[in-house]
């Protein structure tokens, strides 16, 4: 069982030095995010991403989108040009995850190599604090299991992973969420962009 963490503003700092901790030893973390409850670890941590899509039972043909803390570190993962740039500072931060051509790497699993990355500025106290604290690309990804429905109650999210071979290492418990779907989709490989999920 992943070790459970109940966030007050009495413990903020120290549930976000722990998670912190967490997240640079490669390890997974749910944790509330601005849209649903997350799986967060170090997007560019080979283990921590495999053990990742295992917990999510997820094929790792379907990209996991990152976060990043700001455009300077989007410039870093992604080729983005002036007109671009335009779109996301309206976008950002924010519910919209932008598909973008990759400049670097990242492991399998991590979007389509040489094609595309899916990045996102959240906006949430607690993933902003995570991601300007590691100064790593975070992976942005729902907490559940592949095909089951993503959640903003945190009963039901626990629920999916219990019993299961492979689980979280640690759970950023910030009660129920404010209802909420998953991110926006916004393609800006194409001219004119395109939603691909609203």
């Amino acid at each position: 069982m992943p070790e459970i963490l109940k966030v007050t503003p009495k413990n903020f700092k120290e549930i976000v030095k722990i998670t912190v901790k967490a997240i640079e030893q490669g390890k997974v973390t749910v944790c509330p995010t601005d849209t649903l409850y997350g799986l967060i670890a170090d997007a560019r941590n080979q283990k921590a991403v495999k053990k990742l899509l295992k917990i999510k039972k997820r094929q790792s043909q379907k990209p996991i989108p990152i976060f990043v803390k700001d455009i300077k570190m989007a410039k870093k993962f992604a080729q983005i040009k002036k007109e671009q740039e335009k779109i996301l500072k309206k976008v950002w931060p924010g519910k919209v995850t932008v598909i973008l051509k990759p400049k670097r790497k990242f492991p399998k699993g991590i979007g389509k190599p040489k094609r595309e990355i899916g990045l996102r500025i959240p906006d949430y106290k607690i993933v902003n604090k995570l991601l300007s604290i590691t100064n790593l690309p975070l992976t942005g990804t729902s907490a559940n299991i592949s095909d089951h429905p993503p959640s903003t109650k945190i009963k039901e999210v626990l629920k999916q992973f219990k019993n299961q071979r492979h689980q979280p290492d640690l759970v950023v418990d910030a009660g129920d969420l404010s209802k909420s779907k998953p991110s926006k989709i916004l393609d800006l490989t194409t001219f004119p962009p395109k939603i691909l999920r609203k």
